[in-house]
């Protein structure tokens, strides 16, 4: 059986002791015997402090960005390497701030995951429509889209041993929510494209997740977990969703 995962993404919040705080309440309440991965993906410069806060818990860490590149001349960007140094054990890649606001194309998505399995990180995929294309009835193809640019790059194999986090971008910090029908259907159209060699591939649902609304989500047949935005910011709200998604 696949093991769910739920991981929060912090964005651009905080401060070095609101993180680690956040963090230590979170070690403490956390029942590492739950059969539910957890995942703390805060900003960059917090992330040692983070996991200095987390060290005798299970709960994993990882980045919200990678730079495709291995090292270099290449101002304001972070390894992979950098990431694995700090003890990272995942990375987002492809969310859709990173596509909309600088300018990512499924190109360079495509090689911030080879470059995130490289040395050793899980890359999250984070793939998902606008309203527009959503109103549009492109929803699956711009999805289905998104996924094929990686595959290209790295190959179906690849892909399936990395997490998709489904995340529709009219979704995300507006407090709207796919319904659950809406969200299974493309999770579905997921598990389809990536065949027989996906059935194990962990399939999050991303997009204002909250406590009241992620048990009906997490109880669909292709939903594995959630990526939890400004929810994770609130230890007991967090909690309380990571442990509906048992």
């Amino acid at each position: 059986m696949t093991k769910p995962l739920v991981a929060g993404n912090w964005k651009m919040h905080g401060n070095t002791e609101t993180a680690s705080n956040l963090a230590a309440q979170l070690a403490e309440q956390w029942n590492d015997h739950l059969p539910v991965e957890m995942v703390i993906l805060p900003p960059f410069v917090h992330l040692a402090a983070v996991k200095a806060a987390l060290a005798k818990s299970t709960i994993a860490v990882g980045a919200q960005n990678i730079s495709q590149h291995e090292g270099g001349a290449y101002t304001g960007e972070t390894s992979g390497e950098m990431l694995v140094d700090l003890g990272c054990d995942y990375v987002l890649v492809g969310h859709s701030e990173r596509r909309e606001l600088f300018g990512e194309c499924s190109a360079t998505v495509a090689e911030k995951f080879k470059a995130a399995q490289k040395v050793g990180l899980t890359p999250i995929l984070c793939v998902g429509e606008s309203l527009q294309q959503r109103q549009q009835q492109q929803t699956l193809d711009v999805v289905n889209g998104q996924i094929a640019a990686v595959i290209d790059c790295v190959g179906l194999h690849n892909v399936c041993r990395a997490v998709i986090a489904y995340e529709p971008v009219w979704a995300i910090g507006t407090g709207e929510v796919a319904s659950p029908q809406q969200a299974q259907q493309v999770h579905s159209a997921i598990r389809t494209q990536l065949g027989d060699a996906g059935a194990d591939t962990r399939l999050l649902y991303g997009g204002s997740v909250k406590a009241n609304s992620a048990a009906e989500l997490f109880a669909q047949s292709d939903i594995n977990g959630g990526l939890v935005g400004g929810a994770s910011l609130e230890a007991q709200e967090f909690l309380n969703i990571v442990k509906l998604a048992e």
